[in-house]
């Protein structure tokens, strides 16, 4: 669901010249640099690629720079689970939006929002639940504030929270309250059909991802393999690893192994679920080898 800034560490192939023979335009140190830190950090050299994001983030020429590689040290310390240092990384990058909010209101506040859940997303997966849910609250509030016209409409924020609120319910082991959350971002999504039509894939991910920590694994894994047949969803590392925790937990372990070793593979990017997903899919690799 994230975007990148707009001054970008993203590694995205740069756009090929509109005339010129299809010639990639070369990078520039700074995006050099970027690659090869976001590299160590799926490699789990972890320390390495943070000395390079604050040589990224002192040298910045810009305050938008700076924000850009204050982003990718959050993810930096996502890879190690850390959720107090990426919660502290992703409140530079919202002080840096919101000094756009005059001159870019939508935009700026639309990513105040999801920072904030980016921060969240990272602390649920790292176990911090209370933080977890602070800031996905806060990201809400945050999105909210945006201005007419709306680039983004309120019920995508009602989605994701209550989308994230099932989640931190079923992994508090309250079913009944996962499930009633459930039943409200499903509403939701029926209630707008056009901000439906992006945000559909992701509530079977949510049945499936609430049915695997409330222990109905068969239903977890009919769910996330429906999840990751769907259009967009087939090269989401996290997804992956889900299916593998639904297979370890039913005692098949050769299915379990090889969606974990898919779950490695997939998980390249350098955001949430390949922060979460590489380290812990590199883990489970080790544990079944034995």
């Amino acid at each position: 669901m994230t975007r990148c800034l707009a001054i970008v560490l993203c590694i995205a192939p740069l756009a090929l010249a509109a005339q010129g023979g299809g010639q990639q335009q070369p990078r520039t140190p700074r995006q050099d640099s970027s690659r090869t830190a976001n590299r160590l950090d799926t490699d789990g050299k972890t320390s390495e690629a943070r000395a390079m994001f604050a040589a990224l983030i002192a040298s910045a020429p810009d305050p938008a720079a700076k924000a850009a590689a204050q982003r990718a040290m959050a993810m930096s310390y996502a890879f190690d689970g850390d959720c107090k240092k990426t919660v502290e990384m992703e409140e530079q990058v919202i002080a840096y939006w919101k000094t756009r909010e005059a001159a870019e209101p939508q935009n700026a506040f639309y990513q105040q929002g999801e920072m904030a859940n980016e921060a969240a997303r990272v602390c649920i997966d790292a176990g911090d639940f209370a933080t977890a849910e602070r800031y996905y609250r806060m990201g809400r509030e945050l999105g909210l504030k945006e201005p007419q016209p709306r680039t983004h409409p309120a019920s995508l924020w009602d989605f994701r929270t209550e989308h994230a609120l099932a989640r931190l319910a079923a992994r508090r082991g309250d079913k009944a309250r996962a499930e009633g959350h459930v039943n409200m971002a499903r509403s939701v999504l029926e209630a707008d059909t056009a901000m439906a039509k992006d945000q559909r894939r992701f509530l079977p991910y949510l049945e499936g991802y609430v049915a695997l920590y409330t222990g109905d694994l068969p239903k977890a894994e009919r769910l996330l393999s429906e999840t990751i047949a769907m259009a967009g969803n087939l090269n989401d590392p996290y997804f992956h690893y889900l299916l593998g925790e639904a297979f370890e937990r039913q005692g098949k372990k050769d299915e379990a192994t090889r969606m974990y070793q898919l779950a490695y593979d997939k998980a390249t990017g350098h955001n949430p679920p390949a922060a979460f997903t590489r380290p812990a899919a590199r883990k489970k690799l080790g544990a079944m080898a034995k």
